[in-house]
């Protein structure tokens, strides 16, 4: 157990954290985290439904009926830096190395929703270095390189650019109902910027959309930062020494499961700032959004009526609707019971007393990520079997490469998640975040090599031991940008 001076505890009482989680993240550092139990990949017709098109429509046109009456929110984690989007640009005005991206952003230049402002900046446009410089710095530039993804421009109107901040205002208003309800989780000194932004474009989009907004913002909490430790597992401390403080990072996204937890809504939507869609190319992002939330409002009906069921007072569950409950915990629910088990009445009780998200996946055409698979799962019996979205890290190296390859599908492109009880209570998400799904990486600090813990990921170990659908979506809803030279490619143009 390691030992912490009145300074350490007076310091985790101020930002909100736990010693008791504490101890634990270190725990984590001495024993590891263990690879997911993965059966399989999760694919069409097995883990992965695929819609027709014409059942998609029937399924959208159900939505705006089904959640008359219901709180909608949409969720957006808009917290990441720009900085990685820039990471090549960087190199080449610090050290001249060229890149293809590099190339491809001075070659379609005009192409950029920023173009105007940054020949606004008067900066010879000949230049590759001063240009490129302008786009990354500021003074003189445009700073892109510290701004939120959230707050660069995207896409190109008549009226001027357009930020995924303002992309989501739009998509929310055309499948959230009035007041059209979002929340974005920022950093905070980049807060008064979203908020000054926000400000700025609302009247506009109300007036054309019809629609009221109700905006929402939470940072991510001190509190779920993750303790750091030297490469002997011992608490890292400023300055190496004995009496330095000790140094907490963020935890991942992982950590927004706390301001996921305290949404009240009845169905949230979630969806990364970066992976949005000019208006031109929204049609099939809206149709299929509202196709995911029927299909989650409809398996939560289902699951309403087998919990009221078993719940009345006297009822007696006969083998006919123990086999029914069954069916449709594995076959809709995919949650599959080791085989040769009968469970009982309590066991289906259990699995089906959970939130459910349902995830929209699409074919894999080459990003790097993870992906869905058949995993054991952490709720329930052992050996059982549910969907899980599993990184590469996540799985055991012997077998990586063989579980990947039999892969077809990308992590997830949309979530709608249902996180109401049958009594009409909200779920405590904190309940069903799988602990040992976190995971460790090599990092630095000051020159001084460090071990660093990441809480299991927002749709990985945090959604665990929720009950989880996959639906196979089309690959126009799928547009997300890691570097600039992604805003060519024709999904943003």
């Amino acid at each position: 157990m390691a030992v912490f001076t009145q300074n350490d505890l007076d310091r985790m009482a101020a930002r909100g954290t736990d010693r008791a989680v504490v101890e634990e993240q270190l725990e984590n550092f001495r024993t590891g985290f263990p690879y997911l139990k993965i059966d399989r990949a999760a694919v069409a017709g097995d883990g992965i439904v695929k819609l027709a098109p014409e059942r998609a429509q029937e399924l959208a046109g159900l939505y705006g009926r089904a959640v008359a009456g219901l709180t909608v929110e949409k969720f957006v984690p808009a917290s990441g830096a720009a900085s990685r989007m820039f990471k090549e640009l960087y190199e080449y005005v610090s050290d001249g190395k060229s890149s293809a991206t590099v190339e491809r952003v001075l070659e379609g230049l005009e192409k950029f929703a920023f173009y105007e402002d940054l020949r606004a900046l008067g900066i010879d446009m000949g230049d590759s270095k001063a240009v490129i410089s302008a786009i990354v710095n500021d003074n003189p530039g445009l700073g892109l390189g510290g701004k939120p993804k959230g707050l660069i421009k995207f896409h190109r109107y008549a009226e001027g650019g357009r930020t995924p901040m303002e992309e989501h205002l739009v998509e929310v208003a055309l499948y959230g109902g009035s007041p059209a309800r979002i929340h974005f989780t920022v950093s905070p000194e980049h807060m008064e910027d979203f908020k000054r932004k926000v400000a700025e474009r609302i009247g506009a989009f109300e007036a054309k959309y019809g629609v009221e907004y109700a905006i929402s913002y939470s940072v991510q909490e001190p509190g779920t930062d993750t303790v750091a430790v030297n490469p002997d597992n011992t608490p890292f401390r400023s300055g190496g020494s004995a009496d330095g403080e000790i140094l907490f990072r963020p935890g991942g996204h992982g950590a927004l499961i706390e301001n996921l937890n305290r949404i009240d809504a009845d169905l949230i939507f979630i969806k990364t700032v970066d992976n949005v869609v000019p208006d031109h190319l929204k049609e099939d992002t809206v149709l299929y959004k509202k196709a995911l939330g029927e299909v989650a409002l409809e398996l939560q009906q289902q699951v309403f009526l087998y919990l009221k069921k078993i719940d009345s007072a006297g009822f007696a569950a006969e083998g006919d609707f123990r086999a029914e409950v069954r069916r449709f915990v594995e076959e809709e629910l995919c949650y599959r019971f080791p085989e040769g088990v009968e469970p009982t009445l309590e066991d289906l009780r259990r699995v089906l007393d959970r939130p459910i998200r349902v995830c929209g996946m699409v074919r894999n055409e080459g990003e790097p990520g993870g992906g869905p698979f058949w995993a054991e799962t952490s709720l329930g019996m052992p050996g059982a079997l549910s969907l899980q979205i599993a990184e590469s890290s996540q799985i055991d190296p012997e077998h990586r490469a063989a579980l990947m390859g039999g892969g077809t599908h990308f992590n997830p492109v949309d979530l709608v998640c249902a996180v109401r009880d049958f009594r009409g209570r909200k779920f405590d998400l904190a309940r069903f975040v799988d602990k040992r799904t976190g995971f460790i990486s090599e990092k630095s600090k000051d020159g001084r090599a460090l071990r660093a813990q990441e809480l299991p990921g927002l749709w990985n170990g945090a959604m665990a031991d929720w009950t989880t659908v996959f639906v196979e979506v089309p690959i126009s809803t799928f547009a997300p940008v890691k570097t600039v030279a992604d805003l060519l490619r024709p999904q943003h143009q």
